[in-house]
């Protein structure tokens, strides 16, 4: 009547939740060993925080703790131990909070009537037998036209490599210095770092990112890529980077 399995009823029947709130998992060390097998009580670690805090370690986070009580002390102890002893003691360090130097612009539906209006960009991997290698290949494709206005291919393919491909692109659409046109991307370094979005916003187009786990946002280069893969890349067997396969 109420939508309860019976095997979760029969469950709580045996095994009766005595401590409200309780969250299951293993109940908190009162004590840590040491490298020779002494064991130390809490309280002489929490005393041992405070002295390294006060002493030493005025700047030390709860990373640096651990590794000061280890060295110093020989305490067979992890960071998350410490981190909970610091925060019994209220003296951990006030984290910082990172704030983006270009906010992120998520990608939105949008109707392209025009050439020029939408490009889309992603990285395709390929595998070098002969040399054990990988090498990389970056298209640009208009969502319009389906052409694909540039791409870069080499064994490296970096943030400038990137912000190149596009500049080269825009070049020879003569769309250089307009603000109709938008490059869309996934969240690869390439694309998050700043020298990429700092180039965007000098060639004057926005860049925006697709959301997490949503390649169909970037279905074009996407499927593009999967062309390029079923008939070429996964086909030939790549023997150099200068071209010879078989």
């Amino acid at each position: 009547m109420v939508g309860l399995s019976s095997s979760t009823y029969y469950y709580h029947l045996k095994h009766p939740v005595t401590t409200p709130n309780h969250r299951g998992g293993h109940p908190a060390s009162t004590s840590t060993c040491t490298s020779d097998g002494r064991i130390v009580s809490n309280e002489q670690v929490k005393e041992w925080l405070c002295e390294l805090i006060f002493a030493e370690g005025e700047y030390y986070g709860y990373h640096k703790l651990t590794w000061a009580l280890r060295r110093k002390y020989q305490l067979i102890i992890n960071k998350k131990k410490v981190y909970r002893l610091c925060k019994e003691l209220d003296i951990l360090k006030p984290q910082r909070k990172p704030k983006a130097k270009h906010p992120r612009r998520l990608a939105r539906n949008q109707e392209i009537t025009a050439s020029n209006r939408l490009w889309e960009i992603d990285l395709k991997y390929g595998y070098i037998t002969g040399e054990n290698r990988f090498f990389y290949i970056l298209p640009v494709i208009d969502v319009f036209d389906r052409v694909i206005v540039d791409y870069h291919i080499g064994l490296n393919c970096t943030a400038q490599d990137a912000a190149r491909t596009v500049q080269v692109a825009m070049f020879k659409r003569q769309v250089y210095g307009t603000d109709d046109l938008v490059i869309r991307s996934d969240n690869g370094p390439q694309f998050i770092s700043h020298h990429f979005e700092e180039s965007c916003l000098k060639f004057g187009i926005e860049h925006e990112r697709i959301p997490y786990r949503t390649p169909n946002k970037n279905a074009h280069i996407e499927s593009f890529n999967a062309i390029l893969e079923e008939e070429c890349l996964s086909k030939y067997e790549f023997q150099s980077y200068g071209g010879e396969y078989k």
